[in-house]
């Protein structure tokens, strides 16, 4: 009996029915298979299909080669073949055994010949579910049904055969966590536990698309919180595993890794947005102190900026999001520092310091907040209100976003008569900090700025020679 939920997908003019007689024509078998599955089974359908076969790379691309409106052969290699149809690409993978030497980082195919040693290979048991098309069929050789039903985390085989065979699994156990709310099976975490180092051999950039999927996932705090506890953050972040220190029996603070993670909890899926928030007191360990008043962790910030930039950077993240989590990280105590209310060139000084991640900004400090102290907490937000206020009111009567001085560097270089060179950026600088300190003004103005520093630089007066 076929689960009503899974009707959508055997529609006779859908892709998966029409893919699946292309194949059995040609005489092979054909399977919907793996998160494509799962998802449908826990009715969150897409549209981007996983399937398998038992027809080898090159027969997948005779099948569908007239059917396709493109074929992609980049995971050819691995036995998978991209079909594209509709805008939606679909991957076709014939059956296989994916497994790791010991001291490898990337994984060797053996392909297989039969549909339940293709699923016996996957990481677990709710994604070792087929769906046998056009003939439907649901076959479950593992128990994966049962373990979705109780939102269990097991994988087919024994864990240590399947973590060895692909360590990047003990990751996806805390990424399906975060992303679907299950549990992982008591043996499976035990036996992982026994296995994190083994993550060692696995490529930066394999661990850091699974973080990443994991940062992104709905709530993503427990599996965080799991990784530390079960040694696998020491392979990936080990700053986490840092800070979760010890409460000082004198001098008490709140436990920094706790915060953390609620802090991530709290901040929108964004992936710059959400390592900011899980690297953004990184630096305390190193900065802590203790006194009569309490622990004290004064520059933590410029720290953690510098602790948070070289992890990505090992993680292989893109330049791009180095820079703007190291920014946001950077800057996530500025609004902290202006107690005393929010002058004019305050606000532009923040708004072009952060730049395109203000909005991003408020929210992780609005976010930081949280402390049990409900006056303190109402305290802070009331900051960052009066902040917004501040922006939203000086961008009426300014160009916020655009603090440029009303001449530019060719205009330097014109007036004082020099080439492209340091103190043209020295000029710019000065001009710019007048735009922030001042607001808007006048041409005239810059030059009579450009002229002062000419004179103090004993170049003597620039309009003379004019």
């Amino acid at each position: 009996m076929i689960p009503q939920r899974l009707s959508w997908l055997l529609q006779p003019d859908g892709v998966p029915m029409q893919l699946a007689g292309l194949f059995s024509e040609a005489g092979h078998a054909f399977y919907l298979v793996g998160g494509s599955m799962r998802d449908a089974l826990l009715n969150r359908p897409h549209f981007d299909l996983d399937f398998t076969t038992d027809a080898t790379p090159a027969d997948i691309k005779m099948i569908v080669g007239d059917w396709a409106d493109a074929v992609f052969t980049v995971g050819e290699a691995f036995g998978t073949i991209g079909v594209v149809r509709d805008g939606h690409t679909h991957e076709v993978t014939t059956f296989r055994s994916e497994v790791y030497r010991p001291d490898s980082r990337k994984p060797y195919v053996v392909f297989s010949d039969d549909l339940e040693t293709d699923l016996s290979r996957r990481d677990f048991t709710v994604n070792s579910i087929a769906l046998r098309l056009p003939d439907p069929e649901v076959v479950d050789p593992f128990g994966g049904l049962g373990d979705l039903s109780a939102g269990v985390l097991r994988t087919p085989l024994a864990p240590e055969i399947s973590f060895s065979d692909d360590p990047l699994r003990m990751l996806r156990l805390f990424r399906f966590m975060a992303g679907l709310g299950f549990d992982p099976d008591p043996a499976t975490l035990e036996a992982l536990i026994g296995m994190a180092d083994r993550l060692s051999i696995v490529s930066a950039e394999r661990l850091r698309d699974e973080l990443s999927k994991l940062m992104t996932a709905p709530a993503p705090g427990r599996a965080l919180m799991g990784l530390v506890r079960t040694g696998l953050a020491d392979q990936i972040i080990p700053e986490l595993t840092e800070l979760e220190m010890a409460q000082d029996p004198v001098h008490r603070h709140k436990d920094v890794l706790a915060h953390t993670i609620a802090v991530v909890d709290k901040t929108d899926a964004r992936l710059e947005l959400r390592l900011a928030a899980l690297l953004h007191d990184i630096g305390k360990p190193a900065t802590r102190q203790f006194s009569e008043a309490g622990a004290t962790f004064h520059h933590h910030e410029v720290v953690g900026a510098r602790m948070a930039r070289q992890r990505l950077r090992e993680l292989r993240y893109p330049k791009r999001v180095v820079d703007d989590v190291t920014q946001l990280v950077f800057l996530h105590l500025r609004p902290h520092t202006f107690k005393m209310g929010w002058t004019d060139s305050a606000v532009r000084r923040y708004v072009r310091d952060a730049g395109h991640l203000l909005e991003d900004l408020n929210q992780l400090v609005r976010c930081d907040v949280t402390t049990g102290n409900r006056a303190r907490a109402r305290e802070i937000q009331h900051g960052i209100d009066e902040l917004e206020e501040r922006i939203a009111l000086l961008r009426e009567k300014e160009h916020l976003d655009s603090l440029r001085p009303p001449i530019n560097g060719n205009d330097v270089m014109s007036f004082l008569g020099i080439p492209p060179g340091p103190q043209v950026g020295e000029v710019m600088d000065l001009l710019t900090e007048h735009r922030i300190e001042e607001g808007p003004y006048e041409p005239a103005e810059a030059y009579r700025l450009v002229r002062e520093w000419a004179l103090q630089q004993g170049m003597g007066d620039p309009g003379e020679r004019s």
